[in-house]
């Protein structure tokens, strides 16, 4: 098949759920032997040049669009006077626009995939010029992460913004829904999601996949015990739930009631979290080199999602990765975990410090744990399981 991916942002380098959620289906569909092409949105930021080291590169057609998508002040502010969600309305670019007009009319292909919500504002124009079968794939059911965001809030202004900017994307992902030919969703919740809001075309789940002969953990270089998080904290469920665990445990962490060294790295890191670090304690590290030896390095990951939505790439590959993960039952939807068995599960203050002190105590149990993580993510997260039935998926529309 000839199939087209259309992103928000350049997928390259790998270093967040959606840039590897994007390549290792790239990756998974070349592997089948079907020709790929990727036409991205490079946003100011997250705005990427250094593009050459990619191997994906060499196996597909590829093309971006550099845009201005930043939010500024007085744009937060006119919005608010405003129907429509600036939020998903800064995506879109007339010149981009032609840009996939010229694209679908001079090439045939057989599917059209738009990678997220963020995309979505250039259906109509894709569906006006071709007669291709389009597919929207679900990362997140977008504005649950801004109702959660606003439920966590107990500042009424930024309770208020947060539900009326909840409310108008909620408005515009359920008028898209059925302008697509079908929809691939990450966890069965987001199925649910879609039914409930009127899906009358194809909605299948496919989770997180992942090419698992990169995630090759090496435990002699593993510092045991240690605690470590790793995200991008522009995405701001990630920097909510962060603060959270932060807060609440600095003191258990500064005062040796947690004997153990807590490791915080990912993009996008605000300068004011260097008042968390603790010498010798707690290391605000910020954007790491490699992500995955970073993850290597270390033994236990906290995942302290409050909100959000969808499947967690993170703790995908941290599973891959043999590590011992504790992660709240929301940061750990859609994985078909068993508490204890493969992942901990904490929701509050006193589950996880339960959890921490368990596993900072016991180097076996961790083991276990992470061992049948990996076992988990070998069955159900391969890439090449995963993408065949997005595959399957796509031939039942032609």
């Amino acid at each position: 098949m000839k199939i087209l991916i259309l992103t928000h942002r350049v997928p390259f380098p790998q270093n967040g759920g959606y840039p590897i959620v994007v390549c290792n289906t790239i990756r998974g569909l070349v592997n089948l032997g079907h020709d790929v092409s990727l036409v991205s949105l490079n946003a100011k930021k997250h705005r990427s040049t250094a593009l050459e080291d990619d191997d994906l590169l060499s196996k597909i057609q590829y093309r971006s669009f550099d845009i201005d998508a930043s939010i500024s002040l007085v744009d937060g502010l006119i919005n608010i006077f405003s129907k429509n969600s600036y939020n998903i309305e800064r995506y879109y670019d007339q010149n981009f626009e032609k840009l996939l007009i010229r694209t679908v009319r001079n090439t045939s292909y057989d599917i059209i995939q738009f990678e997220g919500l963020f995309v979505a504002p250039y259906i109509d124009a894709v569906r006006k010029n071709c007669k291709t079968k389009l597919v929207y794939r679900a990362h997140n059911i977008e504005h649950q992460i801004w109702e959660r965001l606003s439920q966590q809030k107990s500042d009424p202004v930024k309770k208020l913004y947060l539900k009326l900017m909840a409310k108008r994307i909620k408005k515009y992902e359920i008028q898209q829904i059925n302008k697509f030919d079908a929809i691939a969703v990450f966890t069965g919740q987001d199925k649910s999601t879609m039914m409930l809001y009127g899906a009358n075309i194809p909605v299948e789940i496919v989770p997180v996949g992942i090419d698992l002969t990169r995630y090759l953990p090496d435990f002699s270089k593993t510092e045991f015990p240690s605690l470590f998080f790793l995200g991008s904290l522009d995405w701001m469920p990630n920097r909510e739930g962060i603060e959270w665990f932060l807060q609440t445990f600095h003191n258990d962490l500064a005062k040796d009631e947690l004997r153990v060294k807590f490791y915080v790295a990912g993009n996008d890191i605000p300068e004011e979290f260097d008042d968390y670090g603790i010498m010798g304690k707690v290391f605000i590290q910020g954007e790491v080199d490699d992500g995955l030896e970073f993850v290597n390095s270390k033994s236990i990951m906290i995942v302290p999602l409050l909100s959000g939505g969808g499947m967690r790439v993170k703790i995908v590959e941290g599973m891959a990765m043999q590590k011992c993960i504790i992660s709240t039952s929301l940061g750990a939807e859609g994985i078909n975990y068993k508490n204890g068995v493969n992942i901990l599960i904490a929701n509050n203050r006193e589950e996880f410090l339960k959890a921490i002190k368990r596993c900072i105590a016991d180097e076996d149990y961790c083991m276990a744990v992470g061992s049948n993580a990996r076992k988990l993510i070998e069955e159900q997260h391969d890439v090449n399981k995963v993408t065949n039935n997005l595959v399957n998926l796509y031939q039942g529309l032609l």
